[in-house]
């Protein structure tokens, strides 16, 4: 029986050898987690067993490195990786987590379905009320919560999210509100932001969305992001640049001179306009940025002088206002969708 693949995408991993950081693709299944040097290569690297394995989140063991998960096998083998940004380690070490707790038990792993497991009503479509939270007028309002020394930026607690269910007349009562939201919560709508709300989401196989005005949430696509310090949390330093994240990750790159591909860490700002890009196995200085204000972006199917071992799949290009062309590939279509929806946004509302 094939393996069922559950997560894939770009992550920084430390070599078992010597103490380089090199991005590779990954691929989550439920039998274990897989890592190739290219997203087209079709025999990986290597593959890490997970029965039996201890997932060790946030790890702190080298010092100004950031976003680093452990994964020590049954056979102590410690495997190291690094996301690109807080929302995404906590996406891979939350499905990471439940393959190991799957296998362990002896269970086969599986999305968990929000109607089935919660009594969610047929009736109840959780992306027109997701839209419903996000309107700027009417939605649940994203703000600045401090916490245990750190800023939370675009959040909000558990207890607006109920009080504002029951206000609109979208639950009865706090415990079908807080129905409501763990739904958002599992289907991905809703992710938790503090420590808190972490333990709550990642308790064993039922995700909990805790009804409480210290637990903290955001929206999955908004432009959240933490600084301060917390000694079981990562250092998160504040933003350099003026503006919102609205969205961040790692994109495949073509060079403009050599024309070879590279994985970079990209962060997209709403003011200024511009998407920054980094080299993800290294530091915070940025190698170069976009300019988007006045850009075209649009999906595409093939690159010029591309190879097509380099690339296959999930393109897109950006054309600057002075005719600068930049040719990039997501990890999947979906993704592509995204990234093009925000940067087409951000082009024409940012500075």
């Amino acid at each position: 029986m094939e393996p069922q693949q559950i997560r894939e995408g770009y992550l920084v991993k430390k070599g078992t050898l010597l103490n380089s950081w090199k991005a590779v693709w990954v691929v989550l299944s439920d039998d274990g987690l897989e890592f190739y040097k290219k997203k087209t290569d079709r025999s990986p690297k290597g593959m890490i067993p997970l029965k039996g394995a201890v997932l060790v989140n946030p790890c702190q063991d080298f010092g100004k490195r950031m976003l680093v998960f452990k994964i020590t096998t049954d056979r102590k083998q410690d495997h190291f990786f690094q996301a690109s940004h807080v929302e995404e380690r906590e996406f891979w070490v939350k499905d990471i987590k439940r393959v190991i707790t799957c296998l362990d038990g002896g269970r086969k792993f599986a999305r968990k379905s929000t109607r089935r497991s919660i009594r969610l009503p047929d009736k109840v479509n959780l992306t027109e009320l997701y839209a419903l939270m996000k309107d700027q007028d009417g939605g649940v309002k994203e703000l600045k919560l401090e916490q245990e020394s750190r800023v939370f930026n675009h959040c909000f607690t558990g207890a607006t999210v109920v009080e504002w269910l029951i206000s609109k007349e979208k639950a009865r009562n706090r415990p079908e509100a807080l129905m409501l939201a763990t739904g958002l919560l599992n289907e991905g709508f809703l992710q938790p932001a503090g420590d808190l709300s972490k333990e709550g989401a990642e308790s064993g196989e039922q995700t909990v969305f805790l009804d409480e005005t210290i637990a903290l949430y955001y929206f999955a696509d908004s432009g959240f992001f933490c600084e301060g310090y917390s000694s079981d949390e990562d250092v998160l330093l504040k933003e350099e640049f003026r503006g919102n994240i609205v969205k961040q990750g790692c994109l495949l790159k073509q060079g403009h001179k050599r024309k070879n591909w590279k994985v970079r860490k990209f962060v997209l700002r709403d003011d200024p306009a511009f998407m920054h890009y980094y080299d993800p196995t290294k530091g915070d200085d940025p190698l170069g940025s976009i300019h988007l204000r006045g850009s075209v972006v649009t999906a595409v199917e093939f690159v010029p002088d591309a190879k097509k071992y380099d690339v296959d799949g999930d393109l897109f290009e950006i054309i600057t206002s002075d005719e600068t062309h930049y040719f990039l590939q997501a990890a999947k279509a979906e993704e592509r969708k995204e990234w093009i929806t925000a940067i087409q946004a951000v082009s024409k509302s940012g500075k």
